[in-house]
Formats: C-alpha cells, structure tokens, sequence
C-alpha cells in the first residue's frame, strides 16, 4: 500500500458532496473507468443506482477527503429490503419517466447493457444474497489517483462500526472479479465470498470471463 495521503480523513457525507460523489461514481462505474464504456448518458447511473443513496438515506453515506477534496465515496443501507424498496416507489418510476420524455441520451450502449442485464437476470447469473444474515449493504469507490493508500478501508471501517453499533447482524456487498485488488481489500477486512457466478453482462466490453461475486461479514452472532 502506498503512503496514506497527508491531510486525509473519512468524514460522513453532506448534502454539498452530492455532486463529486455522483462524478466520481459515474468516473469508475466501469471497473474504475468511465460509465461512458457501457452508457451513453451518466446522468442515467447517478439518477438510477446512486442518487437514492445520497437523497433519501444520506445517514448511512461517508466520504473520504485528501488534499481538502472529496476523492472517495462509501454508499450504503443498513436494510436492503427497505431500501429495495423505497428504491422502487422513489426512484425507478421517476427514472422511467424522464427516459419516456427524453431525458436521457439513450443509444446502442445503453440498449446493449439494458438487454444483456435483463438475460442475465433469466440465467441466473446475480448471486443470491441471505438477507437475514445480511442485511445491510454498501458501494464503495476511491478515484483513481488515491487507490491503494488505505482510504477504502477506512471508509469500509466507518461503514461498519455504524452498523455494528445500530446492532445490523451482517453485511454485503456486490462486486465482479475483475476488480482484484478490492476483493483482496474485502477479505483482508474479514468479508467472504458468499457466491459467485458466471456472468455475459460484460462480454465484449473486457476480455476473458467475468465473475458476479457476492461477499458477506457477520456483525453480530
């Protein structure tokens, strides 16, 4: 691991950090690059997968700060089915809406992803999360420039204590396996890979084949 950066710390999220942390999920959505590798409009990722996080349960959000900027994010709930569903009354329909009317920029790319996402879901290919064992989850991703300096697990680590001390029994998280080095991070934080399985979703955006992973701690026995 490299140095820690000086003048670094992981502070929960305000309201003001929206903005970087939606850029910065839409800069690494795509195995740390760009969101732009797989749709056409990123405004549909931050609308879609992250705004629920920062606009209706942003006490469960963290950031982590160096040279005075936000460069790292940790999204998360501490109950996926609440969260599942508040998800589908505040988010989706509104989502659907505005690509109706156009909101959007929807082209072959986002066409390809939506139908590959929906085959696999028909194949099986997401893993099957116990949510009574573990029903808190979260998304995390650190800009490119400051992975590998301990920011990750410190905001993995300010996830935890939160939800150890609301009493959550366990948490997930979802990843593939192209991304090695935060699977590594994962188990060395005492994670375990609960499921994996095959997946086409990426095919012909990365070589070789591509695992959906599923990791789970247990918080409280």
């Amino acid at each position: 691991m490299i140095e820690p950066p000086k003048n670094s710390l992981v502070r929960p999220y305000e309201p003001a950090d929206r903005a970087v942390v939606l850029r910065i999920a839409a800069d690494t959505a795509f195995f740390g690059e760009p969101v732009e590798a797989f749709l056409e409009d990123r405004r549909l990722l931050a609308e879609a997968f992250c705004a629920y996080y920062t606009d209706v349960e942003p006490e469960h959000a963290w950031v982590a700060c160096a040279d005075g900027q936000v460069v790292g994010y940790l999204l998360g709930s501490l109950d996926t089915r609440a969260q599942r569903r508040r998800w589908g009354q505040k988010v989706l329909a509104r989502v659907a809406w505005r690509a109706l009317r156009g909101h959007y920029r929807l082209g072959r790319l986002t066409a390809r992803y939506v139908s590959a996402h929906a085959q696999g879901l028909v194949r099986g290919e997401f893993p099957h999360v116990g949510l009574a064992t573990y029903p808190a989850h979260l998304h995390i991703n650190v800009e490119a420039p400051w992975r590998g300096r301990g920011l990750g697990r410190r905001l993995i680590e300010a996830f935890l204590a939160q939800a150890r001390a609301a009493g959550v029994v366990g948490v997930h998280l979802e990843t593939t396996s192209q991304n090695v080095a935060a699977c590594r991070l994962y188990e060395r934080l005492g994670f375990r890979l609960l499921e994996a399985r095959p997946t086409r979703l990426w095919a012909g955006l990365v070589a070789g084949p591509v695992e959906n992973r599923c990791y789970g701690l247990v918080l409280h026995v």
